[in-house]
């Protein structure tokens, strides 16, 4: 078929915004670079066959301006729009007005976003859909208190409060004590509240010892979803995720298969369309379905190297009406993949550490990958996400992967800023970590890191 996308809009920044333009480079669509104050002499910016500024520095005033988004498009004839990750990838609202406004959205339709974007919405699709859920309120926590405790005694502690309407790790605080329950649940959601706009709580059985497991799914307009194998993002702090790794070294073959179908049948069920990631807690055997994102994820390098499968340009093409080429009998996948996304930020402390990369090397060698918009000279802001890129190593197995990500990280030098690169070394150096023997809690047991 013809394809439709001639022109598209990078609603995005950092290194996904150059990622999308490769991608874009690659399929032959032109694009538009949009960029805050702060951003106007990012690389991505430079690259673009055009760009917009849309506003001032704070997100609010930029890239979570939809009007401004919206204008952009218009104002260039520019006919998709790609929301990259975070910010408004995941705004149901966004995406209407996209598709309202006569322009192709990269991404699901709204009404799954909206779906899966309320959590509580979407542990009762999931659960009706016959995917494990972790035991829990199945809803909004009661408003009175002794229904409450008599739920959470229900339950079973330790508690996981969650945000209805969060993510990315916020929104979330565990309950040991049926006597902290109260005092969370209040500081809880006024947290959500603040951040979200929503202060609607679930509560969750809290797992100890689990693994982070995600699946990567991919699915056309034309009825084909694929299961594009498994991700562990274990390795995390205070929910945000540090270091990702393919295939996870955690699973079995059978465990693999069993869930990837789970996946796949939930996606039949749902008519989802583009990429999509089903995210899990792995403990004792057993799966817990926790969320879902529908959009590319920060740790999809890792896929695309032990599948061989372009993500992102699938996402894209998939946005366009287009039909994979392949099925799922043709995906194939090799060797091992580990990802350490690199931050601007003291690697004791995790103080943001903004400023100007007097220099910067990007190392090299077989199987290994940079996805980085800094450069020497560059300003990283002060305003966003602290990430300036991610280093990628794939290798024949696991061991293989890590010997080559050491040499990658030793080899990777950035002056003028701090980073979390001595962190990435000594989780490298641990002896369990080597074993892959990790669970969501390895960073603050080992490492002693809050």
């Amino acid at each position: 078929m013809e394809r439709r996308i001639r022109k598209l809009v990078i609603a995005n920044r950092g290194e996904i915004a150059l990622r999308i333009l490769r991608a874009c480079r690659q399929l032959g669509i032109l694009t538009v670079a949009l960029h805050s104050e702060a951003d106007h002499d990012a690389k991505y910016v430079r690259l673009a066959d055009e760009s917009v500024c849309i506003g001032p520095p704070p997100a609010r005033e930029s890239y979570l301006n939809v009007a401004a988004v919206i204008a952009a498009a218009e104002v260039t004839d520019a006919n998709a729009i790609h929301p990259g990750y975070g910010f408004l990838s995941e705004n149901a609202d966004f995406a209407e007005q996209v598709k309202e406004s006569n322009f192709i959205f990269v991404g699901p339709d709204p009404e799954t976003i909206r779906i899966m974007g309320d959590k509580i919405t979407a542990i009762n699709t999931m659960q009706s859909m016959g995917v494990p859920c972790i035991p829990g309120s199945n809803g909004s926590i009661p408003r009175n208190q002794d229904e409450l405790i008599t739920l959470a005694q229900q339950i079973g502690y330790p508690l996981l409060l969650k945000a209805s309407g969060g993510g990315g790790g916020k929104g979330m605080r565990q309950v040991l004590r049926e006597q902290d329950l109260i005092e969370a649940v209040e500081l809880t959601s006024k947290e959500a509240l603040s951040a979200f706009g929503n202060g609607s709580l679930y509560i969750e059985r809290y797992l100890e010892t689990p693994r982070h497991i995600e699946i990567q799914i991919l699915a056309d307009m034309h009825g084909n979803i694929l299961y594009l194998g498994d991700r562990d993002c274990s390795i995390q702090r205070r929910y945000q995720k540090v270091i990702e790794e393919s295939p996870s070294p955690g699973l079995s073959s059978e465990q693999r298969t069993q869930i990837g179908e789970i996946c796949l049948n939930a996606c039949k069920q749902m008519h989802y369309k583009g990429v999509g990631t089903f995210e899990f807690l792995f403990q004792d055997g057993q799966f817990y379905f926790i969320e879902m994102n529908t959009r590319i994820q920060v740790e999809h390098p890792v896929t695309e190297l032990v599948t061989g499968i372009d993500l992102v340009q699938e996402q894209i093409l998939v946005a366009d009406g287009c039909e994979i080429q392949f099925r799922q009998e043709d995906v194939s996948f090799t060797g091992h993949a580990i990802e350490c996304r690199i931050n601007a930020e003291d690697s004791e402390t995790f103080t943001p550490s903004p400023g100007q990369i007097t220099r910067i090397h990007i190392p090299g060698g077989p199987g290994v990958r940079v996805d980085s918009h800094a450069y020497t000279n560059y300003n990283v802001p002060p305003f966003y996400d602290s990430m300036i890129g991610k280093v990628i190593t794939h290798g024949r197995d696991r061991k293989e992967a890590m010997a080559r990500m050491s040499g990658a990280l030793q080899e990777m030098q950035v002056e003028g800023i701090k980073t979390n690169i001595p962190m990435h070394q000594s989780i490298l150096n641990n002896p369990n970590f080597q074993r892959g023997q990790c669970d969501i809690n390895f960073l603050k047991h080992h490492l002693n890191v809050d």
